[in-house]
């Protein structure tokens, strides 16, 4: 478990921005963001005496559209099973649900609630990626979460709804270009033989790192070691 004495030594740095969605003529889905949160520049240089808090990095997520009777969709294992199957496809590769949990549990972690998770990234499968500012509130239900994102794939990104900040937008890759040059980046997976706890995991960091945390959102599989600096077990958000 994540708690407040194991994120003491993360400061969050933040730098006032104001987004402000272009206008078109079709309105982009409003989300309602909590207010008083601010948001760093991503990639900007680092207050050496000052800890950015946490990114995580969701890859492979399963978020692929399809047309359903006529509107577009995500497929997800449960309701379009037949329809996959008659295109031989695996089941597995259609599973929303795993990184919509995974959202939920580092948007509800005692982590974000200490204002201590700087950006959310989503990489989907094949697909675009997105990032998730960590003060936004995902739909509570993974099919309303799913119709938000074909919503997002549509216009490239949502907005709040009394402020019109870009809550969630779909940005360049690679996601290595979004991160900052004092990065060190972590692959999370129950399959790794270097198991530790997280408040000594932590606590060994040096103050001047930020920490980036690298979760597969598939069924199988793992993530990209390419780029990690280190690849471990045992951490829990909740």
């Amino acid at each position: 478990m994540l708690t407040p004495s194991a994120n003491s030594r993360l400061k969050r740095k933040m730098l006032e921005t104001q987004t402000q969605c272009s206008e078109e003529k079709e309105e982009p889905r409003e989300l309602d963001s909590k207010i008083g949160k601010v948001d760093r520049v991503l990639g900007s240089p680092q207050d050496p005496n000052v800890r950015s808090g946490a990114i995580f990095i969701l890859e492979n997520a399963s978020l692929k559209k399809g047309l359903v009777k006529k509107e577009w969709k995500i497929l997800n294992s449960h309701d379009d099973a037949n329809l996959l199957l008659k295109q031989n496809k695996s089941l597995n590769d259609y599973r929303p649900d795993i990184v919509f949990e995974a959202l939920r549990s580092v948007i509800d972690s005692p982590l974000n609630k200490y204002g201590l998770v700087e950006a959310i990234f989503v990489k989907i499968d094949g697909g675009a990626l997105f990032e998730i500012k960590p003060h936004v509130r995902i739909p509570r239900t993974c099919k309303r979460f799913c119709g938000l994102i074909v919503d997002l794939l549509r216009k490239s990104r949502v907005c709040a709804k009394d402020t019109n900040e870009v809550l969630i937008r779909v940005v360049e890759e690679p996601v290595m270009r979004h991160l900052p040059v004092n990065s060190h980046i972590v692959g999370l997976s129950y399959n790794s033989k270097k198991v530790v706890h997280i408040d000594d995991y932590v606590s060994s960091l040096s103050d001047h790192m930020t920490p980036v945390f690298v979760v597969g959102a598939m069924v199988n599989g793992k993530v990209k070691e390419d780029h990690t600096h280190d690849y471990i077990s045992g951490i829990k958000l909740n």
